[in-house]
């Protein structure tokens, strides 16, 4: 059963969270959604992974954050940070889950989000990445995309049609062209982080997982299509065998021939025998 709270209230914009509570002293999950930090909502997790990992025995919260570019990159940062504290020190008013085992796990985007939580001051137990990225510094995302550019080019003005003034966390889809615009111009990371990397390199490296990874960085599994259109698999691939370099437990599962957002094919046998080891993953850091 899902029960929705507000984990944190800024002024008028509320941002929410999906709890789907397991019983007493049941490990959990935070989930992370998509969406390039500018567009996607929690709703975008489908109902047959949340079935599979709940039945599996994880509670599951599944939040929302505030999104680029009408919030500053720092604060969707602390957004994330804030949901991780909330369900460590405020859901346990309602929920006796096991708050001394929380994973993350994200997809995209929210796999980029849940890499970085490894480097802050408290560490999940472990990370689970679906297609995620360790580097928001590299040509993938600094320079335009080739397989963008041959989508229809969109304009600057075009691409702001549907960005607002006011905080959201209400990604609406028809916010892909802002996306896409960034994309094809190469300036993802001007337009969502305000930064330059031409001149604000340390502080971009700040939150950048690949620059800033620990001898305590959590364990940590990667899931990724060989044949990713969006986020290149290289990315998984660079952030395992930088984890493997310095020790830290880690497998990366490549799911052959499949692009991005392969997981939404839940029925696919690649699919299902990759989240038998996801579980297997999560059972093993969480449930000893």
């Amino acid at each position: 059963m899902k029960e929705t709270r507000i984990y944190k209230q800024i002024d008028n914009c509320s941002i929410s969270a999906d709890i789907y509570y397991q019983g007493t002293d049941t490990p959990v999950i935070l989930y992370i959604h998509s969406g390039a930090l500018i567009f996607g909502t929690r709703e975008w997790l489908p109902t047959a992974q949340i079935e599979y990992l709940t039945n599996a025995g994880f509670s599951l919260v599944n939040i929302d954050y505030r999104l680029a570019p009408e919030t500053k990159f720092e604060i969707i940062i602390e957004d994330i940070r804030d949901a991780i504290e909330w369900v460590r020190t405020k859901a346990i008013e309602w929920y006796d889950f096991d708050i001394d085992n929380i994973a993350v796990m994200g997809s995209s985007a929210g796999g980029y989000l849940s890499l970085l939580t490894g480097t802050m001051d408290y560490k999940p137990k472990a990370i689970i990445s679906f297609y995620g990225y360790g580097d928001i510094l590299g040509t993938w995302y600094t320079e335009p995309s080739e397989y963008y550019c041959k989508k229809p080019m969109i304009s600057r003005s075009k691409a702001i049609e549907n960005i607002g003034f006011e905080e959201t966390t209400d990604g609406k889809w028809d916010r892909i062209d802002f996306y896409y615009y960034c994309r094809q111009q190469g300036v993802w990371v001007q337009e969502v982080t305000k930064m330059d990397p031409n001149y604000d390199l340390n502080k971009l490296m700040q939150y950048n997982p690949i620059n800033n990874i620990s001898n305590d960085y959590p364990p940590t599994l990667f899931l990724h299509g060989d044949q990713d259109t969006d986020v290149p698999y290289e990315q998984s691939v660079k952030m395992y065998e930088k984890l493997k370099g310095i020790g830290i437990e880690t497998k990366l599962i490549t799911i052959e021939g499949a692009d991005h957002v392969f997981d939404h094919d839940f029925e696919d046998p690649k699919v299902q025998g990759a989240f038998i080891e996801v579980v297997d993953f999560l059972k093993t850091h969480l449930c000893k």
